[in-house]
């Protein structure tokens, strides 16, 4: 498998996540693939082509229809010296293996007094917007949130996909790795040799001095977008892209609150739950003194996300939604 990321001006999403996967097994060969139709099919999204005819049948593994046995078999791998990346493919299903991942796998290294590790990566397809229904549509990066002991990241570009998906892969502790389906079309820069994202490493992707917006994986571009309307009506909106949620950057949220002393956090999640709240509380905690307006949080809606595009984009935040709110702030 060529590195995509090196010879071309742009690499796409879903190519990166596969570039990711095959640098750190060329680098070492402890870490192996396992999920549903990731061999030969090369995954439901694409996102796994061309590991199997680099790396063969005895790294990259097709298993049953059964997110219990593929968490619990990566668990095991990890626990004996492995570094599995296993594939759920799509989050929602993360409901299905819950008991490994809540109160097995984040726990093990704790319980051992470190003497074992689970150094393992479960990747997943997360989000809405494509009008997959109720039951393949939603982010659920909140539910991770919830666990202690779980590293959680999601990546907004290429770039990140494959610097992010090295981090994760190196790490001793377990992570879950949001591949939001909205965004594996979208094209970036590549990746240069050796890339590597420290997880819990936020990212000013505009600056601005009126206003911060604080946005994960698909909501960036929304963010970004939203920014750019604002400017031509004379509001400098600053994006910050978190790109993990645990390790959580709010060194870098408060730094760039000293400068506009506003915060806008704009999630997916829906928003009875979602990190944004997380992120507030501690804002309110550790930078209250920075803040001259309420915060607001454009969320998704407490409703189960419906099937139809034009029900589905009402649901969901919009760059509509995000103008509306800073505005509201803007004049506070």
């Amino acid at each position: 498998m060529a590195d995509v990321s090196t010879d071309r001006d742009v690499i796409t999403y879903r190519e990166a996540v596969a570039e990711g996967i095959a640098r750190e097994m060329r680098r070492d060969p402890a870490v192996v693939c396992l999920g549903e139709d990731i061999g030969e099919a090369g995954g439901v999204f694409k996102t796994t082509v061309g590991l199997l005819k680099e790396f063969g049948p005895e790294r990259v593994w097709d298993t049953p229809i059964s997110e219990q046995a593929i968490v619990g078999a990566a668990m095991g791998a990890a626990m004996t010296g492995m570094r599995p990346v296993a594939e759920i493919m799509f989050s929602d299903f993360l409901a299905c293996c819950w008991d490994y991942l809540a109160n097995e796998i984040p726990k093990v290294r704790y319980m051992t007094g470190g003497q074992v590790t689970v150094p393992l990566v479960v990747r997943t397809a997360n989000g809405g917007g494509l009008g997959f229904g109720a039951q393949h549509s939603q982010a659920t990066e909140n539910w991770a949130l919830t666990v202690p002991g779980l590293k959680i990241a999601a990546p907004a570009t290429p770039a990140d996909v494959i610097g992010m998906m090295a981090a994760a892969i190196r790490s001793d502790d377990p992570v879950v790795f949001f591949e939001h389906k909205g965004l594996l079309a979208s094209k970036g820069a590549p990746a240069p040799p050796d890339h590597v994202v420290e997880l819990g490493r936020a990212a000013v992707v505009r600056e601005g001095a009126d206003v911060t917006l604080v946005a994960l994986a698909s909501m960036v571009p929304v963010a970004l977008q939203a920014a750019a309307q604002l400017s031509a009506e004379g509001i400098g909106a600053e994006v910050v892209d978190l790109r993990c949620l645990v390790p959580l950057d709010v060194a870098t949220v408060l730094a760039s609150l000293d400068k506009t002393s506003r915060l806008v956090t704009v999630e997916e999640n829906p928003y009875q739950g979602g990190w944004g709240a997380t992120l507030v509380s501690v804002v309110a905690d550790e930078g209250f003194g920075l803040l001259d307006a309420p915060v607001r949080r454009v969320a998704g809606e407490c409703v189960p996300l419906p099937f139809a595009d034009v029900l589905e984009e009402q649901v969901i935040p919009t760059v509509d939604k995000v103008v509306a709110a800073v505005r509201n702030l803007a004049t506070y």
